[in-house]
């Protein structure tokens, strides 16, 4: 099973909002980590509340740190905005998704960001676990 690890500086965002579109449409197909360079102290609200919009609750999530082991693990890294912070290892996918950090922004600026999120995740996962269930067995 793909693993994919979404990092951005503070894990209160963008990144949680992508581990969670990515946790819900996979279907336990992806196993799923979000980590920060810097870790807030708490998920920003107004992305809780933007994914509460659609049925994902982020509100019990908290920032993690970004560590070795997470990229080590991990067979795609996404990045948002995080610069040089994550450590670059040999044999893994790194991708930088450049994103509007929703740090400060109204709620209608933060469902912008997690539209543009939803539609890169949703692309990721038809290349890395594709869905085969309309497939026909020959």
């Amino acid at each position: 099973m793909p693993e994919v690890l979404f990092v951005c500086v503070h894990n209160a965002g963008r990144s949680q909002m992508a581990a969670a579109l990515l946790d819900h449409l996979a279907g336990g197909r992806v196993t799923v980590r979000s980590a920060g360079s810097e870790p807030a102290d708490r998920i920003n609200p107004r992305v809780a509340a933007a994914m509460e919009e659609i049925g994902l609750d982020v509100s019990r999530e908290h920032p993690k740190p970004l560590t070795g082991d997470a990229v080590e693990a991990a067979d795609v890294v996404i990045t948002m905005g995080c610069g040089d912070a994550c450590p670059i290892y040999p044999g893994k996918r790194y991708e930088d998704w450049e994103l509007e950090d929703p740090a400060g922004k109204d709620l209608a600026t933060v469902r912008e960001i997690r539209d543009a999120i939803a539609r890169r995740v949703q692309a990721l996962l038809s290349e890395i676990a594709p869905d085969r269930s309309d497939s026909v067995a020959t």
